[in-house]
């Protein structure tokens, strides 16, 4: 069995952003050679996620609404882990849109839907932050 490892390094100029990877992440699929097996991308930082949906527009405006509305920034005093900070939403944000995912490897491509694709997610910017990618398989 191979194994892969690969981090990728994202600084995005805002405080929040979505950044379709998959092209990145099918370039570590080919650098592996692995053709059947599993990768795993997941997001090095607690203020930062990797999600699957359709790198549609529209979709990511209404993600950016409806997580403010469900942890929104401000008032930073709003939450006791502000003491000094002010990124607490950025947890809660990161909480519900996931850590990381699995996708299946088939045939030397990543195995998506057909509007499925690969995001980075970051709710605390300005920052370099780190990217693991992981693939095992034959």
């Amino acid at each position: 069995m191979k194994s892969y490892r690969k981090e990728l390094f994202f600084q995005v100029p805002t405080r929040r952003e979505f950044v379709h990877i998959t092209p990145e992440v099918e370039d570590c699929l080919r650098e592996s050679g692995v053709q059947e097996g599993l990768v795993l991308v997941n997001a090095m930082h607690i203020t930062a996620s990797v999600f699957i949906n359709d790198n549609e527009s529209g979709l990511h405006h209404d993600y950016e609404v409806w997580l403010e509305k469900l942890a929104p920034h401000e008032p930073v005093s709003g939450y006791r882990h502000n003491v000094g900070e002010d990124n607490a939403d950025a947890h809660m944000k990161r909480q519900i849109m996931g850590r990381e995912v699995v996708v299946a490897i088939t045939e030397g491509r990543l195995d998506l839907g057909t509007w499925e694709r690969i995001f980075y997610g970051e709710f605390d910017g300005r920052r370099k932050k780190r990217v693991l990618v992981k693939i095992i398989g034959e």
